[in-house]
Formats: C-alpha cells, sequence, structure tokens
C-alpha cells in the first residue's frame, strides 16, 4: 500500500475507511463512501450541506497531500477522499432543493456523471489533474468533475417537462 496504514487517523479518512483499498475501481468505491454522508447532510438544516462540504474540502487538501506524500506518489490511486469531497459537490443542488426526477434516480445520474467526468478527465478536468499537484492537486480535479456533473444534470433538469 506504498506507506499507507489504515491504523493511521489521516490515512484512515484519505483512502474512504478502506474502500481506495478495492482492488478495481477503487475511486467508485471511494465515490460509494460519500453516498450516506451527502443523504446525512441533505437531512440536516438547510445550510449545513454547502458549509459541510466546504470544510471537507478544506481539510481534503490537507488529509489527500499528506497521505499521498506518505506514499511517496503524487495521486495514490488508493486516496479517495477527493471523490467523496467531488461527489458532495456533484450533488450540491439536490441538497439545495433542485428538483430532478426522482432523488434515487437523480442520485444515480449524478453518480455516473461524477464518475464519468472524474474517469475520462476531459478538458479543464484534465489539464487540473496534469497541472497541479499536492493535496490541492489531488481535489481539484475531482471538484471540477463534481462541478460539471452538476451542471449536465442540471441543464437537464431543464429539458424535463413540468408535471
Amino acid at each position: 500500500m506504498s506507506g499507507l496504514q489504515l491504523r493511521r487517523p489521516v490515512h484512515l479518512l484519505a483512502l474512504g475507511g478502506g474502500l481506495g483499498l478495492a482492488p478495481w475501481a477503487p475511486g467508485t468505491f471511494g465515490t460509494l463512501a460519500a453516498l450516506p454522508i451527502a443523504a446525512a447532510l441533505a437531512a440536516a438544516p438547510a445550510g449545513v450541506y454547502p458549509l459541510a462540504t466546504a470544510a471537507v474540502i478544506a481539510a481534503g487538501v490537507g488529509i489527500c497531500g499528506r497521505a499521498a506524500a506518505d506514499a511517496g506518489v503524487d495521486d495514490h490511486p488508493a486516496i479517495v477522499w477527493d471523490e467523496i469531497a467531488g461527489f458532495l459537490v456533484a450533488v450540491m443542488p439536490l441538497a439545495l432543493g433542485v428538483e430532478g426526477v426522482h432523488p434515487v434516480v437523480d442520485g444515480a445520474v449524478l453518480f455516473l456523471l461524477f464518475r464519468l467526468f472524474d474517469g475520462a478527465k476531459v478538458g479543464p478536468i484534465g489539464w487540473l489533474d496534469r497541472h497541479l499537484h499536492g493535496g490541492v492537486g489531488i481535489m481539484a480535479d475531482d471538484l471540477a468533475a463534481g462541478a460539471a456533473a452538476a451542471a449536465v444534470w442540471w441543464a437537464g433538469t431543464a429539458l424535463i417537462p413540468a408535471a
């Protein structure tokens, strides 16, 4: 695991409680860790979701940077805190009350869009991935992928006729 140890709290967080250690698609498994977090935050009083997401993002710069330094790899695939933060950004419209088809369907579509944008790293997402390093670099492309997923989903909801 290249110096990453689940018994170290910063590594445990960076590895999404261990989901980042999945033998294949660790980013997808890491994104799964965000589902209960997003659901709990969405059920909290108004305003909690964006504040908590901002805290996850701010903490993620240090968490991901420390774990990457300890692993000796700029963006170790097992580090998935960035996927958690990126998915929280992706579902922000739902948490803020933007209505789509159905919360479960919308969440699934946002999950797929986020994984698509995070995996394909097209346009500015890829630029961020290639040019930024350390904790900021690890976080930036996933936050951009989350924003892109939210924007595409939001645009798609505008195409759905009102009931």
